[in-house]
């Protein structure tokens, strides 16, 4: 489990001051064993059911963000106007349910070795993360 002073030093790492709204915010995020799948909407809902304060959504957004940005946090684009964040950023696979909107973690085990045949010029390949989206037969 996470302290107040590793949320307190995440927040600064990641250029925001340590106000009580985003350590509640960080407690929600990190105070967990399991990886956590979530979109902002979702977060907001889950702050505000477990803490029972409200914290605005752009606090939340610019948090998350941040958080993102300074790898905290991993960011999955479902398509263009959706996307969740994983609170485990180690290079991995989801499934993604297209009726339930679940989002879950695909062991590495679970997936054949892949190969990629074609490269960009004066690119390279940083990873390689698979979507599987899954609905019922």
């Amino acid at each position: 489990m996470n302290s107040v002073s590793n949320f307190v030093e995440k927040l600064r790492n990641s250029g925001l001051r340590p106000t009580k709204q985003r350590i509640k915010i960080c407690e929600v995020l990190f105070n967990t064993d399991k990886t956590f799948h979530f979109t902002i909407n979702e977060l907001s809902k889950i702050i505000s059911e477990k803490i029972e304060e409200k914290i605005s959504l752009a606090t939340i957004y610019n948090t998350v963000h941040a958080f993102k940005r300074e790898g905290y946090l991993k960011e999955i684009t479902i398509n263009s106007d959706k996307s969740y964040f994983d609170t485990n950023t180690s290079h991995h696979h989801h499934f993604f349910d297209n009726l339930t909107k679940e989002l879950t973690d695909l062991n590495d085990e679970d997936v054949e070795k892949i190969q990629i045949k074609k490269s960009l010029p004066g690119k390279k390949i940083s990873s390689v993360e698979i979507l599987v989206k899954v609905e019922n037969e």
